[in-house]
């Protein structure tokens, strides 16, 4: 089976990511196209073998980008078009049936209550969603949560596919020695009690509950901020506003298996950490959530799928935290108080190893290609447009 990736960029994000993890655990040929960004992880996934295009799309309303690809799916001659985040699925199914493939996925990465991608989610988006999806032949869920939304969107029931993100278990295993050399890269003394925030540097993500929340616990304390966007001046001067601007280490973005050169990865700073605090209000999965449990951490999380989905006591340490500052402030003086426990894996991180998703999105390709009739094609590849 050849397959063709559409995705609307390629920059440091969850989805981003977990495409490459994920095509690390496919069998089967596949090739990556960007509309556009083609930032780290589109470096990453050359390193890894897979050939990527860059589509050169200048904008949403870009129309010439649509025969672009289309010519692109065409002269690959792929069996099935995969598509990630919204733009990207709403180009690629229409490009992917213009050049005669039928046999269409969607995965869902963001889908939230009242926003996806940080957009609204109104009438005109909701509709041109929709408009879409009819387009192919399956829409993946990265969470039960995420699946009950599609429905009340009118999705229907039958065209949903719940395929969990998935994590490299053994790539976020704590290790003692990396903990110690992470921290004095980082200036963080070894026995700080170090909170962790990872994603991206917007709004939604509210990193400036936990720089609040900082300012009210001992001096003993750091937060270390992981990620890159558009909110982190706002952050570096809500950090000068409460007085903890040195206690506050901003990290940037920390791509999976990234040049050690340029700084420890994510596993080696969720190693550094004593704790994963995420306030985000509103979340589709949680894969931080998920990686920090997969590394031992306690975590303190506002939303997240991932963990609400499995049965009670699968995460024992992770609690929900209903609030904003104060409540952060109460639940992180707690983990501090209560001590380091054992840095193992709990059974919710394990339920999300990557070999476990990568078969379930196989399931959907069968499916989805049971229902096509297959044409003849050669074994050329992506060429660019």
């Amino acid at each position: 089976m050849r397959a063709l990736h559409v995705i609307t960029g390629l920059g440091t994000g969850g989805a981003e990511q977990q495409l490459r993890l994920l095509l690390r655990h496919l069998p089967v040929d596949c090739d990556v196209v960007t509309l556009t960004d083609p930032g780290p992880v589109a470096e990453g996934l050359a390193a890894d073998g897979v050939h990527v295009v860059h589509l050169g799309m200048r904008g949403n309303r870009d129309l010439a980008a649509l025969p672009r690809l289309a010519r692109l799916i065409r002269r690959g001659r792929y069996d099935l078009v995969h598509t990630h985040l919204y733009r990207a699925c709403l180009y690629g199914r229409i490009a992917a049936r213009l050049a005669g493939v039928r046999a269409v996925v969607a995965t869902e990465h963001s889908l939230g209550d009242s926003q996806m991608e940080g957009r609204p989610l109104t009438a005109g988006v909701r509709a041109l969603y929709l408009a879409g999806e009819r387009l192919g032949r399956s829409t993946v869920a990265v969470s039960p949560t995420v699946a009950e939304r599609l429905t009340r969107w009118g999705v229907p029931g039958p065209r949903i596919a719940v395929v969990p993100n998935g994590i490299d278990l053994e790539r976020f295993r704590f290790d003692p020695g990396l903990r110690l050399r992470t921290r004095a890269r980082l200036g963080l003394p070894d026995d700080a009690f170090v909170i962790g925030g990872v994603g991206r540097l917007a709004p939604g993500k509210r990193f400036d509950v936990l720089i609040r929340a900082l300012a009210g616990l001992p001096g003993d304390c750091r937060l270390l901020l992981v990620g890159g966007g558009g909110e982190e001046g706002a952050l570096r001067g809500a950090a000068r506003l409460a007085g903890v601007a040195d206690r506050v280490v901003f990290a940037g973005e920390r791509p999976h298996g990234c040049d050690p050169a340029a700084g420890p990865d994510l596993p080696a700073l969720a190693s550094a950490m004593d704790v994963l605090a995420s306030p985000s209000a509103e979340e589709a999965f949680g894969l931080a959530v998920v990686e920090a449990l997969a590394a031992g951490l306690p975590v303190r999380y506002t939303s997240c799928p991932a963990v609400e989905d499995l049965p009670p006591g699968a995460a024992p340490g992770a609690l929900r935290v209903e609030g904003g500052t104060d409540a952060y402030t109460r639940a992180l003086a707690e983990v501090r108080a209560a001590g380091p426990g054992p840095r193992t894996a709990p059974e919710a991180a394990r339920h999300y190893c990557i070999a476990r998703s990568a078969s379930r999105l196989m399931d959907v390709y069968a499916a989805a290609l049971a229902r096509t009739v297959p044409e003849p094609r050669s074994s050329q590849g992506v060429t660019p447009p």
